[in-house]
């Protein structure tokens, strides 16, 4: 091959890499920082107030839909940052309420009407509800168990939402820290050798836990404490209280 043709070659592919939208999630790590405290509670009082920058971050997240160009770390970093912020975007719009689960129909039927299957999420003309961000892309199309415990529905109960935000070239050991955090944390899992309490996280999406390994197997990959094969393994009630600093605090 000439020379003329392999620098043509070299610049097409520059220009296909420059062409490939990539986003910053610098202003969401600005957001998470300065209305998120070190136990995941949210000032949602004072973000409402001040909306402009989580607006900004939802518009450069509408403008650059995941190409099929990205790598699987993008998608992830874009998706679990997506589900994040739109999630504040849901609750910042009702709040105050005392829950994520006021929002929506009184009659909340899976599957039809919860919070999590209000299509109020629109990127690049494609709209989306927080259900398909979990299920269809983080789920499915990713397959991706710790996700988990990054994807953040503003409840107690649910994992720390972290003060970071996900970014492709750390995201994997993100995820391994967030598993971490979750499973020691005592406020949403009991661990013990022989009779450990763990989130319902683990009952409702136990086939994602499940896929190479048992899920003591899989706790035990995260856990300070090893359970034994055989342990009696319960799973904790869920706690819906808003993650607001307000009332948590």
């Amino acid at each position: 091959m000439g020379m003329k043709k392999i620098a043509l070659l070299l610049s097409l592919v520059l220009m296909l890499e420059s062409a490939r939208a990539q986003v910053s999630h610098q202003l969401f790590d600005e957001i998470l920082k300065t209305y998120v405290n070190e136990n995941g509670w949210v000032d949602y009082k004072k973000l409402k107030a001040n909306r402009s920058q989580l607006t900004e971050y939802l518009n450069v997240l509408k403008n650059h839909h995941p190409e099929e160009t990205w790598s699987r770390n993008e998608k992830l970093a874009y998706w679990i940052n997506a589900y994040n912020a739109f999630t504040l975007e849901l609750i910042v719009e009702k709040y105050p309420v005392e829950s994520i689960k006021d929002i929506g129909s009184w009659l909340q039927i899976p599957f039809v009407n919860t919070p999590w299957d209000i299509k109020f999420i629109e990127i690049s003309d494609e709209k989306y509800d927080l259900n398909n961000i979990e299920h269809d892309i983080l789920r499915d199309e990713l397959n991706e168990p710790r996700i988990h415990f990054a994807i953040v529905c503003a409840s107690y109960s649910c994992p720390k939402l972290s003060r970071d935000a996900f970014v492709p070239e750390k995201i994997q050991e993100q995820l391994d820290v967030a598993a971490v955090s979750f499973l020691n944390d005592p406020k949403r899992n009991q661990m013990d050798k022989q009779n450990p309490k763990v989130s319902k996280i683990f009952s409702w999406f136990g086939g994602d836990f499940k896929k190479e390994t048992s899920l003591i197997g899989y706790l035990n990959k995260y856990s300070n404490v090893k359970i034994s094969e055989g342990a009696d393994v319960d799973f904790l009630d869920y706690d819906w209280r808003l993650n607001d600093q307000a009332t948590l605090d």
